[in-house]
């Protein structure tokens, strides 16, 4: 009890130093209630339902997480600046324990949900290391309802990205970074992938995905740029799966290959389901190929490409855009869409999730791009009224915090 106790007047005495709102503060340097992410993760309640944010302070953490608890989110101070760097190869690993629980450097433990990780990188390096790129996983695990947000993920071999509950898993990354060797970025079940950058080291391929429960499982990815070494293949799966990929930019090293079926694999399956590979608004840097022409009236369903979005992918079981706590210390995921186009001029409403030390915001919203004061609202959206056709219009949301102000990216949108 008393520990407990303490516990809690660290935490609201750490908060006040950081000026975050925050429940649990994580620095190397001693100014936070652990100088271990791992150590901040074990003094959570067993039963924990209550959304926690563990904030860690800018720094390299050279520990491998065990994640156990559901309803949390951990984020770092900044994207490049927090690292959680361990160095572990997977056969290593498997020579001495049953299974994969404790190969990465972020494990997550099948009953965990609801769990957000921000603002932060991940890198196994174990190849850098010591120069083999077999399979090392920077984050593996069962769980559902995962996020990365804002994310650098990187392995430096196979299978970076393993999120792998093959019954319900359903994971939503945005405006992240993945890097790795073969397969880099393999989910098992559905995933929604938008804003981020993928860059390949391998010549076998960049993308896998594991369909086979369940034939509605897809992995989606929209509005992302793809890049790699000369040649780099796009993807492969040795059993069932479904990919969807929309208004995509494939750099010129990307080889003249569609995603493929291993049939050289000793673990291959036939595909019962059949090829289903989708395309939308897709270009390569220095020409297209024909493979990934638009071909979305294909897919089961014949769905438009107004139609995809996260909550689409998931069967519309869960909405992760909508139900994402305001944890970042900047405003982001702009609706509509930051550099969007064919947006209805009527009724149009504004939205985006707060920074988490947000009092107020000061909306700015107009044609020219320094848009004009609008209003100052607690809310976390705002119409701007009828707007004009066939137009382009910038707005900017800028946080009121208890202690400063500050200034929001400028995003943009234009209407058909």
């Amino acid at each position: 009890m008393k520990k407990n106790l303490i516990v809690v007047f660290c935490v609201v005495f750490t908060s006040l130093v950081f000026g975050e709102r925050t429940e649990i503060n994580v620095a190397k340097d001693g100014s936070g209630n652990f100088t271990s992410i791992q150590s901040a993760l074990n003094s959570i309640p067993k039963n924990n339902t209550k959304h926690i944010i563990i904030l860690v302070k800018n720094g390299t953490y050279n520990e491998k997480l065990f994640i156990t608890h559901s309803f949390l989110s951990i984020v770092g101070e900044h994207q490049d600046s927090t690292r959680i760097v361990f160095a572990e190869l997977r056969k290593n690993w498997l020579k001495s324990n049953p299974g994969d629980w404790g190969s990465a450097t972020v494990n997550i433990d099948s009953t965990v949900t609801d769990l957000t990780i921000a603002n932060l990188t991940i890198q196994n390096n174990y190849g850098s290391l010591y120069g083999d790129h077999d399979h090392q996983f920077a984050l593996w695990g069962k769980g559902t309802r995962i996020i990365l947000f804002y994310c650098n993920v990187i392995g430096d071999g196979g299978d970076t990205v393993s999120l792998w509950n093959s019954e319900n898993g359903m994971y939503y990354h945005s405006n992240c970074y993945f890097e790795g060797w073969v397969d880099y970025v393999c989910p098992r079940g559905w995933c929604y992938i938008t804003d981020s950058r993928f860059y390949g080291h391998n010549l076998t391929a960049s993308l896998w995905h594991h369909g086979s429960t369940n034939e509605d499982q897809k992995f989606v990815i929209r509005y992302s740029y793809f890049d790699g070494v000369p040649n780099f293949p796009l993807g492969r799966h040795h059993v069932d799966g479904q990919f969807f990929l929309l208004d995509c930019i494939f750099s010129k090293n990307m080889a003249d290959e569609q995603i493929h079926y291993p049939s050289y694999s000793p673990n291959a399956r036939p595909w019962k389901w059949g090829e289903r590979h989708y395309y939308f608004n897709c270009h390569r840097e220095g020409g297209d190929f024909l493979w990934f022409n638009d071909n979305l009236r294909t897919a089961k369903g014949s769905p438009s490409a107004d139609d995809i979005n996260a909550q689409w992918t998931f069967a519309r079981k869960w909405d992760p855009e909508e139900s994402l706590n305001s944890i970042l210390p900047f405003v982001s995921l702009p609706n509509p869409r930051s550099g969007s186009y064919n947006n209805r001029s009527e009724p149009v409403v504004l939205r985006w999730r707060s920074s988490r030390n947000t009092v107020t915001q000061n909306i700015y919203f107009g044609t020219e791009k320094t848009p004009i004061f609008a209003v100052t609202t607690k809310e976390n959206s705002f119409i701007p009224g009828s707007l004009q056709k066939n137009s382009r219009y910038y707005w900017r949301v800028d946080q009121v915090t208890d202690h400063d102000t500050i200034a929001g990216p400028l995003w943009h949108f234009t209407t058909k």
